[in-house]
């Protein structure tokens, strides 16, 4: 026969539930104590490595901040975020340090933004920089890194900006760069690089600011730089390019702000496409074997602050069209072979503070229409009877 349990034996069992739930509680809450634990001290070892790899901090900056005592996201020059509550960031930048860089540092899986410019910092980058997937900003500008730049930045796709300017690097720009899809500002600048700048590189549509200035960069200047159709910035001066200027180049360039092409050996006209560039604020083609006349269209160029020509080969007259660049503060077009008069519109520069037209072919007289240029400090000219 059947026998039932009593309804007051059925209540008594869950008396024995909250000691059982308490512990399984516990036991989960030490969990995750334990594993937020651990990861907050992988990033405390991190840092107290690459604090190991500084071997000279003149202002005490981590000698006497980056202590145990004290949590980690109260460090100077520490970011962390709330949840995970991880280091986010780290700008060390302008502290005059001097070191190298600890392979330890891959291990701050959580960082986004990492400056350390204008430091001391040597030596070459480790390879485990690849694990750091989220960063988005990292500036190693001004600095004595030195070696190739390295392939496995590629693998770091969530990165907006990459500045490696005033260092040591040497070889070629690696064609890997063009995985960044997000990368929106890319500085160079300052390098030892050479070879041809990657057409690979012209994959990041997404970048406003190129900076490729002064290195040892060789061979024509890639048509494919009209697919950045949102530069507004553009540095490819001081380097060893040469040919033409790609004529359709410019054609989509409608938010080129600043052209920097100075100082390489760039021949032929000036294409007119560049003139469909009206937003354009900065010129520099100086220095280079340009040749032909300056074309009437330079007037469409109507923001223009910096026009710099000079040390080419350009003929001919200066363009009465020059009176539309109202916005203009410094002409700069010694050193070619210009004829002519200067033309009485130069009266309508009212910002001009430079103007250098020494070292030319032109005649007749200096126009009284100077005397009304308020703001013009220098004037340099020599004229030919």
């Amino acid at each position: 026969m059947m026998r039932l349990t009593p309804i007051s034996n059925l209540m008594a069992k869950p008396s024995f539930l909250p000691p059982f739930m308490f512990g399984l509680l516990f036991a989960t809450f030490e969990v995750i104590l334990s594993a937020k634990y651990s990861s907050f001290t992988v990033d405390q070892s991190a840092l107290l490595a690459l604090k190991s790899h500084i071997t000279h901090d003149p202002h005490n900056f981590l000698a006497t901040n980056w202590s145990t005592s004290t949590s980690v996201c109260n460090w100077i020059g520490v970011t962390c975020g709330s949840r995970p509550h991880r280091v986010t960031a780290l700008n060390l930048s302008s502290m005059d340090l001097t070191g190298t860089i600890s392979s330890q540092l891959g291990n701050l899986s959580f960082l986004a933004w990492l400056d350390i410019h204008q430091n001391s910092f040597h030596g070459s980058l480790p390879i485990e920089l690849t694990n750091l997937r989220q960063m988005k900003y990292l500036d190693f500008g001004n600095n004595s890194f030195n070696g190739e730049i390295p392939s496995w930045f590629g693998c770091l796709t969530k990165l907006q900006r990459l500045s490696l300017y005033l260092n040591n690097f040497i070889g070629v720009i690696p064609s890997t760069l063009g995985n960044l899809s997000k990368l929106e500002r890319l500085t160079l600048a300052g390098n030892q690089i050479s070879g041809r700048i990657p057409n690979s590189l012209f994959k990041c549509k997404e970048l406003k600011f190129l900076s490729l200035y002064k290195n040892s960069l060789e061979g024509s200047i890639p048509t494919d730089i009209g697919n950045l159709t949102l530069l507004d910035s553009l540095y490819l001066g001081d380097n060893h390019l040469k040919g033409h200027l790609p004529s359709g180049v410019f054609d989509n360039l409608s938010k080129l702000q600043v052209l920097s092409l100075e100082s390489n050996q760039i021949s032929g006209k000036i294409p007119n496409s560049l003139f469909k560039c009206k937003e354009l604020r900065v010129l520099l083609l100086v220095n280079s074997s340009l040749e032909g006349s300056l074309p009437l269209e330079i007037g469409n160029l109507s923001m223009l602050q910096y026009l710099y020509l000079g040390a080419n080969n350009l003929i001919g007259k200066i363009p009465s069209t020059i009176g539309n660049l109202t916005t203009l503060e410094v002409l700069h077009l010694s050193n070619n072979s210009l004829s002519g008069e200067i033309p009485l519109v130069i009266g309508n520069l009212t910002s001009l503070v430079r103007i250098s037209l020494d070292n030319n072919n032109l005649t007749g007289e200096i126009p009284p229409v100077i005397e009304n240029l308020s703001s013009l400090e220098h004037f340099f000219l020599i004229i030919t009877n």
